[in-house]
């Protein structure tokens, strides 16, 4: 595994290619194995536009404590996590602008929301799901893996979990993200370090909250591969926002692994960006890149968390979700890491399987 502060040399070799060369212009038989769930505890907004690098982030006008004797890291830069903790970002009202279909369980609708905060107001497309029959229900929230924008179309990533989901009586808000579909368009910045993301999933939370037809009081995230690491910046940044999260087959909490995985071999122009954004590689500058990792800040963590990942993966490998679970564990978070084996990154044969699993752990613990 790769820390933030310690590059593989394929990575550091990576990067100094990137710097002295012209530039080009993440998808076995029987019950799923699992490991055990954690139990009881054993162990352990910025803006858009960040200040150029070396200057000091400007002071915040948030708490600095987000519970009894808990005080929250400092902020050293505007694009980081420690930022986004100290952010209430709004939300507005879900609006539903057409009727997509549905079945005798359940009505799908075209719908936009509003997102506010330190960053500025934003409009956000997606698709809502409700189940047929009188409130109000449990929800989810969807956030979806990596499609090119410029393919992506409304709703799309998690229709099978959508429509699971809502059979079984959630009212889903599969969200699009900022720069998808019908959503406002995204900085490079808040594109490439998922902050814009983060704050999308959060306000569709407080949107899904304001519906007659949510209990507001048993609320989920679930996400899958990108959207899974979005996932856990919004367990950690805002701690008490959901009541339970799941994750199928999700990139690294450690953003370094995911910069070498993607960001430099594809699109080697946005990573020298980054970096230039955030006063060096992670080799040079490697506080940035922990601060914009959830692993680092996974003791703030406490919804409970379910991991599906499959041993076929060769997307998202599994030992990043093996890591993931062993650090959630030592930090105190409740995490069960669910193995499929010869299961690979979009699920198949396993699908009906983890659908199953997340079912009975939402309605555990919603």
């Amino acid at each position: 595994m790769t820390g933030p502060g310690r590059p593989t040399r394929r990575l550091v070799a990576s990067l100094v290619l990137l710097l002295v060369a012209p530039l080009a212009g993440c998808s076995d038989d029987g019950e799923p194995a699992a490991d055990p769930p954690s139990g009881t505890p054993t162990a352990s907004g910025p803006p858009s536009a960040s200040p150029p690098p070396g200057e000091p982030a400007e002071p915040t006008q948030a708490p600095e404590t987000t519970g009894p004797g808990e005080r929250l890291p400092p902020v050293h830069h505007r694009v980081s996590l420690p930022a986004l903790m100290r952010e209430q970002v709004g939300a507005g009202r879900i609006r539903r602008t057409e009727r997509l279909g549905g079945t005798d369980r359940w009505t799908s609708w075209a719908v936009t929301y509003t997102v506010g905060g330190a960053a500025g107001g934003a409009t956000v497309s997606g698709e809502l799901l409700v189940p047929t029959g009188p409130g109000p229900f449990p929800a989810v929230v969807l956030a979806h893996g990596y499609i090119d924008p410029a393919i992506y179309t409304l709703g799309r990533g998690m229709s099978r979990e959508q429509e699971w989901l809502a059979s079984n009586g959630f009212v889903v808000l599969h969200t699009d993200y900022r720069g998808h579909a019908g959503s406002d368009p995204v900085g490079d910045l808040d594109r490439e370090s998922r902050l814009a993301y983060t704050r999308d999933v959060i306000a569709a939370v407080g949107a899904l909250r304001k519906e007659k037809d949510v209990d507001g009081d048993r609320v989920a995230l679930a996400g899958r591969s990108m959207g899974g690491g979005v996932v856990y910046n919004a367990l950690v940044t805002h701690p008490d926002l959901v009541d339970a999260a799941v994750v199928f087959a999700p990139v690294s909490s450690d953003l370094v692994d995911n910069l070498e995985r993607w960001t430099l071999p594809q699109r080697p122009e946005a990573a020298r960006a980054l970096f230039d954004r955030l006063g060096g590689d992670p080799r040079q500058a490697p506080r940035p890149y922990r601060e914009l990792s959830a692993r680092s800040y996974f003791d703030r963590v406490r919804a409970p968390v379910l991991i599906h990942h499959g041993t076929s993966d060769d997307t998202c490998p599994i030992a990043w979700s093996r890591e993931t679970h062993r650090l959630l564990n030592r930090a105190g978070a409740d995490s069960t890491l669910a193995v499929y084996r010869g299961e690979e990154h979009a699920f198949g044969p396993r699908f009906a399987d983890a659908m199953r699993r997340t079912v009975a752990f939402l309605r555990r613990h919603l």
